[in-house]
């Protein structure tokens, strides 16, 4: 079936109908190959708070991880999620001003011999090799894992120093997986297949809850004495 066929048997008045029909068959059938289903997420949860000297944003992120990821996961090939914030200061009169942006990017890891889940999480996005600095979790089982990389908490997007106490901010933030960070013939593998995609955004006023840091008790004599 190619599609020079198609053309020739569509020049010929007398069997003009079945080409149509072998011509509609073969757009369903490209269309159920290359559509495929289209992974649900969404931002369930989003919630900003500002301290005297930070902008924290906590969300939960709902999604299903598609099969062909989780089989990629089992056979060794790592998975990168990456979570942006921009910050935007509204303007009446040209498009918003983009203030600053946040980055985090974890990497999802399956260990054949411990048979557990590697998750780092790290500062920024992912630009030379090696995972640098990170933040290190394992876990028992995949559940687990994409648990922990569905919600986001108090993570710091912006110095409270960049927000302009009387102008009207908002901030966009986006979640998805990073298929770029896939080995090279992964990524012209899966490209255009919807059953990949896994992202989501979501745009909410900077109407920031005020809190408070902690602060420590003071120490009392008795136990600065006794050191």
């Amino acid at each position: 079936m190619t599609t020079t066929a198609f053309i020739t048997h569509f020049s010929k008045s007398a069997s003009l109908k079945p080409a149509i029909g072998r011509a509609l068959a073969f757009c369903i059938w490209m269309a159920l190959v290359w559509t495929g289903p289209v992974q649900a997420a969404e931002v369930s949860q989003m919630r900003l708070e500002r301290s005297e000297e930070t902008v924290y944003l906590s969300a939960n992120v709902r999604f299903e991880l598609p099969p062909v990821v989780e089989d990629a996961l089992l056979k060794g090939i790592p998975m990168f999620f990456v979570a942006e914030a921009d910050i935007y200061r509204d303007r009446w009169y040209w498009y918003d001003k983009r203030i600053t942006t946040a980055t985090r990017t974890l990497r999802l890891a399956y260990q054949p011999l411990t048979r557990r889940w590697r998750l780092n999480v790290l500062s920024g996005a992912i630009s030379v090799p090696g995972l640098r600095a990170s933040l290190t979790q394992t876990y028992d089982n995949l559940p687990d894992a994409i648990a922990s990389i569905q919600r986001i908490s108090r993570w710091r997007i912006a110095d409270a120093a960049e927000i302009e106490p009387e102008a009207r901010h908002s901030v966009q933030f986006r979640f998805r997986l990073d298929l770029s960070q896939l080995p090279r013939p992964f990524q012209i593998g899966v490209a255009g297949q919807k059953d990949w995609a896994i992202a989501v955004e979501e745009s909410r006023q900077l109407v920031a809850e005020t809190i408070r840091e902690a602060v420590p008790p003071p120490r009392d004599a008795a136990s600065e004495a006794s050191k």
